[in-house]
């Protein structure tokens, strides 16, 4: 039997030879640059505080968020996203500690632009929540209600403060209706036009915060089912994503990243600002728990995780491996 071929012609696995074969034709590439860093700094402490939940992640004292700001900055990251812990006494129904010049967070961010000026993009998260003794992002009303015309009143207080201590970008991640227009107006009005507004445009109810909260010492009461997403829903992610360009958004943001990979491939191929995407504590707190058990390699795990985000389109990653993984992305880690 004569043979002029051989079955089957085409054979895809001829690009996947050689590492240097993958790299080549690879269609989606992670960079340092695509990585931010959110950090938690917490008032009164004079050691970073381990948290149990998030191995490797503390609550840093003022001077070690500088230095991990300054790491950061080495490893090529692009951003910080810093998050503010007040003491307990501090906390109140107004969280009136989120808007006070001489909060922790605007503390923080005095600090960092100090250590690094624009060599990194300070962002700061734009909320409530770590501030009131209710643990709500917002004031509540008599009957105990988030009130969100209210809330919106803080957050423009907030707003402007923040950017009086430096931040370049506020992350207003309350899910207020209407947030958008208010902080965008609230900065204009005290001549801040520059400083961008990164809108927390989809962001669920979910189970995977549940790290979080020990994070920022969250006194939450309840749930946040009446303002946060319900994870059955897109189409509302997606009129969410165009009120929030209608108020004046400059990026927008999916949170959590992974279980709504297909919400954020929905939201990249809609706009035409930079989309970024949270790997939220409960993300992280997985790979790391399997990875102590030995059940899955941590490092790999680490950077399919971060690949699968940007290949959804991402093209900015909030994730507490961001300085790690820039290390391993430039061969330094």
């Amino acid at each position: 039997m004569t043979s002029y071929g051989s079955f089957p012609g085409t054979r895809p696995r001829r690009l996947r030879t050689t590492p240097a074969m993958r790299r080549m034709v690879a269609e989606t590439r992670l960079s340092p640059a695509d990585l931010i860093l959110p950090a938690f700094v917490r008032e009164g402490v004079s050691e970073p505080v381990p948290i149990s939940a998030m191995p490797g992640v503390v609550q840093h004292t003022r001077d070690t968020l500088r230095k991990a700001a300054v790491e950061a900055v080495s490893a090529g990251v692009s951003g910080i996203m810093l998050f503010g812990v007040p003491e307990d006494a501090k906390k109140d129904a107004a969280g009136t500690a989120g808007t006070d010049p001489d909060g922790i967070l605007q503390q923080a961010l005095r600090d960092v632009r100090a250590e690094v000026g624009d060599d990194l993009v300070v962002m700061s998260d734009l909320c409530l929540d770590e501030y009131t003794d209710h643990g709500h992002c917002g004031v509540l009303d008599e009957a105990g209600r988030v009130d969100n015309d209210a809330t919106l009143e803080r957050y423009a207080e907030m707003a402007q403060v923040q950017a009086d201590a430096g931040a370049h970008v506020v992350g207003p991640s309350g899910m207020m209706d209407g947030q958008i227009g208010v902080i965008r107006d609230a900065l204009d009005t005290i001549g801040k036009e520059d400083v961008a507004v990164l809108a927390y445009t989809v962001k669920y109810s979910s189970a995977f915060y549940g790290p979080f909260r020990e994070a920022v010492g969250s006194s939450l009461r309840g749930d946040r089912k009446t303002y946060q997403q319900d994870p059955a829903n897109v189409r509302e992610s997606l009129r969410e994503l165009a009120l929030d360009l209608d108020e004046g958004a400059d990026m927008v943001m999916v949170k959590p990243a992974g279980p709504y990979l297909d919400v954020l491939a929905r939201v990249a191929d809609a706009v035409d600002v930079p989309v970024a995407a949270y790997q939220i504590s409960g993300e992280y707190a997985m790979v790391e728990a399997a990875a102590e058990k030995g059940w899955i390699d941590r490092d790999a795990a680490i950077l399919e995780t971060l690949t699968g985000i940007r290949r959804a389109g991402a093209k900015m990653i909030l994730t507490y491996w961001a300085t790690e993984a820039a290390q391993k992305l430039a061969g330094r880690g």
